[in-house]
């Protein structure tokens, strides 16, 4: 068996051309390639995984240096740990693009744009206060956060301004439209979290939707 996902980076979106001759739009994932750095085994560690490494990193202190050593004294700037039950890797294996096919479903996940500290209106689509009768300065106010004297606080969760964005988000059932091995690219219908060169986790869909 395979682990169940990679590490790799966002390059951006664009279109391309599915089988049907559909022209979907796109994003770029860079998927690898990886390297097999560790191996965990329920005799060992309790548990099965395969820890990887992803993006070359000229930097690295002693000891990330000397757990490096025994994959081939790589220098991998990025680490993850995937699931894989009776897999047959080897320290130092290769893993890219042969792990995803053509239409599979995966989920991604990556850390979203961070957009500072905003106000109700811009993080929680509120619309805003009254726009006549005189009330200049409740266009874009919050209006309420209490409840009279009962309770006499404000409940945990109360949506209102605050800082947005920078936040660990899960992009699920993302198909693979197509994918360059040359490049170590898969290209996945839709959205994936982050900026252009981010970091991503791809794996394969938990909850297929149909």
């Amino acid at each position: 068996m395979t682990i169940e996902g990679i590490l790799g980076r966002k390059l951006g979106t664009t279109q391309v051309f599915d089988a049907k001759g559909r022209l979907r739009g796109v994003t770029a994932v860079e998927v690898g390639p990886c390297f097999v750095t560790d191996i965990r085994t329920p005799e060992k560690h309790g548990y099965a995984a395969v820890q990887i490494g992803f993006s070359e990193d000229k930097r690295l202190n002693k000891p990330e240096t000397g757990h490096l050593k025994a994959a081939g004294n790589l220098k991998l700037r990025h680490l993850a740990e995937f699931p894989s039950e009776g897999s047959d890797y080897a320290l130092g294996d290769r893993i890219g693009t042969e792990l995803f096919e053509t239409g599979q479903k995966v989920d991604v996940t990556a850390t979203s744009k961070g957009r500072g500290y905003q106000g109700g209106v811009r993080r929680h689509n509120f619309r805003g206060g009254p726009k006549t009768h005189g009330q200049s300065d409740r266009h874009r106010a919050p209006g309420s956060i209490g409840s009279g004297t009962t309770p006499g606080r404000v409940y945990k969760g109360t949506r209102m301004a605050g800082h947005m964005g920078a936040e660990r988000v899960t992009v699920r059932n993302l198909e693979v439209v197509s994918k360059n091995e040359e490049r170590n690219v898969i290209f996945v219908a839709g959205s994936v979290p982050g900026a252009p060169g981010g970091l991503v986790r791809v794996r394969k869909a938990k909850k297929v939707s149909k």
